[in-house]
């Protein structure tokens, strides 16, 4: 948690809000991350996004499967979900997020716009891989 918090301090003296992570595999750090979002322009770079796209590039994979994710603050849903599907093992962090998992903004949505053409594709793709 130690390396999270020097993310989270870069973070920090960038403006950004203070949010570090580290993941580690076999005893060894193998992505590290700090929050981004307001020098990249990006709402996803996120300390834990940046994180996993780090170790995924030291691995040469998506799969994270024996991995440890360190974070300074509990993760919201997209680096919740970031975490699951890179199949990290076991998450760590420090601060609870006392705001809650609320989103503040509201979407509309809307759904089964060509839906077969989309379905068709996926299940043409997929049926070729097994």
């Amino acid at each position: 948690m130690a390396e999270a918090i020097k993310e989270a301090k870069k973070a920090y003296s960038e403006e950004e809000v203070p949010v570090g992570a580290v993941i580690v595999s076999d005893n060894r750090i193998i992505g590290r991350g700090h929050n981004r979002v307001e020098s990249l322009h990006d709402p996803t770079a996120h300390a834990e996004m940046i994180a996993i796209t780090a170790a995924c590039n030291s691995k040469n994979d998506w799969r994270l499967d024996r991995a440890t994710i360190y974070v300074t603050l509990e993760p919201c849903q997209m680096c919740e979900w970031a975490i699951f599907l890179s199949r990290i093992k076991r998450l760590v962090y420090g601060a609870r997020d006392e705001q809650g998992k609320k989103l503040n903004n509201s979407i509309e949505v809307k759904d089964g716009i060509l839906k077969e053409d989309c379905q068709n594709l996926l299940r043409t793709f997929f049926g070729k891989k097994r």
